[in-house]
């Protein structure tokens, strides 16, 4: 039986909830606030909080304790009396019309101008019941049981928390959270990284689902800021050392936590991009990925100040980008790897005819690359592959030995008219690497080796074929129509230096081909072709280019303006809202990245020249279809280059990768390119946002340019890489 004492402590507790400053309904507070026009932010500023806190009571989630409780009663009291609530016209009650506390979003979403996309997944944001107004749980335990399946609003029950979480410490440094996308926030119960593991697997209802039928649902991830890794016993930064080696040593007492618990770690341990896992029990996948920003996670050249941001606008930006792209792996380059097998998975399943259940098949899934890798031919090889260890030591492979397929960097010196010109503007080619791969048939299996084969356009592969004799200062440019041109002021298509080839040298199919579409025989002497092959990036480029276009939507460039709308539109477009900002970055850099590993090279690991490394192990490892996107890629915009110079007598004087530079005698791009009543030149150059058109990169002068040449004694010096804002660094003039 209780004590006396015991029972008047209780009831003195009771009269002191009592006492608390009365507060209006969560819904009012919102009111009020939005009403004077203030924002979270300014409310948290004056309260000495976070703005993440007064959105908790704002939805009803907590409530202030003292002594911050008595002065947002007073903001709230003073507030009511200079805006007091309409009075219902229906016969309802001001509290009917509003919603409460249960209804209401479990957190606000981070206040910012842009709109989010119409096209983006529910799971982007989506409101969650919460207890009474006075409970300050946030558990999804808490939560009604979802229904079987997907819900009506096409939200899968397993992930209705969204794809990720961000891990911090509330404002008092006791309580941990997880910010998820939405704005909702979860209580974190968990002690240990084991335990918080499991609690993400059981408890959060955190993942994606797969982005393909037969493929795998992503694995929830967990971002954990410098203030989770504290309360986890985790370093807030690596030392050099572990830098170096990417991870944490194996005897760090959170790993020696995990083995206990039976949890394992990838071959790359415990670092920026860790992945907690057990063995898959039959379809069932047990593995939690953690991505740590304090140690270099979210790298700054593609995610920008991403790992400065307050956890609640981490969680909206990486979560707009695995609403979009897909949840996270890693890096923006394995990211982009991924999702390529994770829209073309290598196997499927088929029915046992002998048990009734399901098997994996035999063979690979269409379409795909299969499980397992496959050699690539010698000429597609980098230097120190294996394919090569019995050439000698020093021996430099030349063209007729090596496919050598990579993105411009070429210029020449200015003519004289063009130095009477006032300026220098440069053109950007959008997603110019991933409209290379848009309908690209690739190889999708072996190579087959073929000696003086008559080349098939439609038939990837690599092809050693002499192109000298192909002539631009006279090209096809269309159906029996050609131009005369001066190639002395154009790049040849055939090499990445624009120089033109002296003799048979190794290109991959897009490059032949456009030999022959600007009007030149072509005689290939010896082939390496790839007949099991398809479209294998289609997907993979239209999930990537729905990304773009709806992230920069929300920005404020459409796809549909008119070419001075979309200059106007394109300018500041980053300020509009910094943090889409950096998932446009991260879109790119997914790109370029993903595909840059298809040819990734020795990352270390005592490795020597011959010898195999670990990227050779994947089927992914394609340095083939790599060759082919960056052949098409600089193939599509040397054409556009062509039919300009055939129009308008133009020619471009500095081009690297996607960028090309013009002499004009305006700042603007519209200066020379020759629209007619709003109409682009066909197959020329297109201002607007989607993949393949182009926008306005930069303007100097053209003093600025002969002064940069001079000042560096590089006639030759690529200004392309300098437009963008004239600031010149790290010059190469071949000395």
């Amino acid at each position: 039986m209780s004590s006396e004492e015991e029972l008047f402590g209780a009831v003195d507790a009771l009269l002191e909830q009592a006492a608390l400053d009365p507060l209006p309904e969560p819904a009012e507070r919102k009111r009020l606030r939005e009403a004077a026009g203030l924002t979270q932010e300014q409310i948290a500023n004056a309260l000495r909080t976070r703005r993440e806190a007064v959105g908790s009571w704002e939805a009803g989630r907590t409530d202030p304790r003292p002594p911050k409780r008595a002065a947002y009663a007073r903001l709230l009291e003073g507030l009511a009396a200079r805006f007091p609530a309409p009075r219902p016209t229906d016969g309802t009650s001001a509290a009917a019309e509003s919603p409460t506390s249960s209804a209401m979003p479990a957190m606000t979403a981070p206040e910012n101008t842009a709109p989010r996309a119409a096209t983006a997944p529910a799971t982007a944001a989506r409101p969650a019941a919460t207890p009474g107004p006075t409970s300050t749980s946030r558990r999804p335990g808490t939560r009604k049981a979802a229904p079987a399946g997907i819900s009506a609003d096409g939200i899968d029950p397993r992930f209705e928390n969204g794809p990720l979480a961000v891990v911090d410490a509330d404002a008092d440094g006791q309580v941990l959270l997880a910010y998820c996308v939405g704005g909702l926030v979860l209580d974190v119960p968990a002690k240990s990284i084991p335990a918080l593991v499991e609690w993400t697997l059981k408890e959060a209802k955190l993942g994606q689902p797969k982005l393909s039928g037969p493929g795998k649902d992503a694995d929830p991830l967990l971002v954990l800021t410098e203030a989770a890794l504290e309360r986890y016993g985790l370093p807030v930064a690596l030392t050099d050392e572990e830098r170096l080696a990417g991870r944490i040593p194996g005897g760090h007492k959170v790993i020696k936590q995990l083995t206990r618990g039976d949890w394992q770690l990838t071959k790359r341990g415990f670092g920026p991009w860790a992945r907690i896992y057990r063995p898959a029990k039959g379809s069932e996948r047990q593995c939690v990925q953690l991505c740590i920003p304090s140690w270099n996670a979210l790298d700054s050249r593609h995610w920008g100040h991403a790992a400065q941001l307050p956890p609640a606008e981490l969680a909206r930006l990486l979560g707009a980008y695995a609403a979009r792209v897909m949840t996270p792996r890693g890096s923006t380059a394995v990211t982009g790897l991924e999702l390529m097998t994770a829209l073309h998975p290598p196997t499927y399943a088929v029915r046992d005819e002998a048990t009734g259940g399901f098997r994996k098949a035999d063979d690979k899934a269409p379409g795909s690359l299969g499980e397992d890798p496959v050699a690539c031919a010698p000429c597609e090889a980098p230097d120190g592959h294996p394919l090569l260890a019995d050439l000698p030591r020093f021996h430099v492979r030349g063209p007729g030995e090596k496919l050598f397929e990579e993105a411009y960097d070429w210029a020449r010196p200015m003519t004289d008219a063009e130095c009477t010109l006032r300026y220098l503007v440069g053109i950007d080619v959008n997603m110019a690497f991933a409209a290379g791969a848009n309908g690209l048939v690739v190889g999708l299996g072996a190579p087959t080796h073929v000696k003086n084969p008559v080349f098939d356009a439609k038939l990837p592969g690599s092809w050693l074929v002499d192109l000298s004799h192909v002539d631009l200062s006279r090209v096809k440019v269309g159906k029996d129509k050609w131009a005369d041109l001066d190639a002395a002021l154009l790049p040849s298509p055939f090499t990445p230096k624009g120089e033109r080839p002296d003799g048979p040298a190794w290109y991959a199919t897009p490059t032949v081909a456009y030999a022959v579409e600007l009007g030149y025989d072509v005689a290939p002497s010896e082939a390496y072709v790839r007949y099991d092959n398809g479209r294998y990036l289609d997907g993979w480029y239209n999930r990537l280019r729905d990304a773009y276009l709806a992230t920069m939507a929300d920005l404020g460039v459409g796809a549909d303006l008119a070419p001075a709308d979309f200059l106007t539109a394109m300018d500041g477009y980053k300020e509009r809202d910094p943090e889409l900002a950096i998932v446009v970055s991260a879109i790119k850099a997914t790109v370029k990245g993903g595909l840059g590993k298809l040819r990734e090279r020795p990352r270390g690991e005592g490795w020597r020249p011959g010898e195999t490394w670990r990227a050779l192990s994947r089927p992914t490892w394609r340095p083939d279809i790599r060759a082919a996107v960056i052949s098409r890629t600089r193939i599509n915009l040397h054409r556009k280059i062509v039919k300009h110079a055939a129009f308008t007598g133009q020619y471009p004087v500095a081009v690297l990768s996607d960028c090309v530079v013009y002499a004009a005698d305006g700042t603007s791009p519209l200066d020379f390119l020759p629209y007619r009543d709003g109409k682009p030149l066909p197959g020329g150059f297109k201002l607007g946002i989607n993949p393949g058109l182009v926008k306005h990169e930069g303007t100097q002068t053209v003093l600025w340019g002969e002064g940069v040449r001079e000042q560096f004694n590089a006639p030759e010096l690529n200004l392309a890489r300098y437009i963008k804002d004239g600031t010149v660094t790290d010059v190469d003039n071949g000395e």
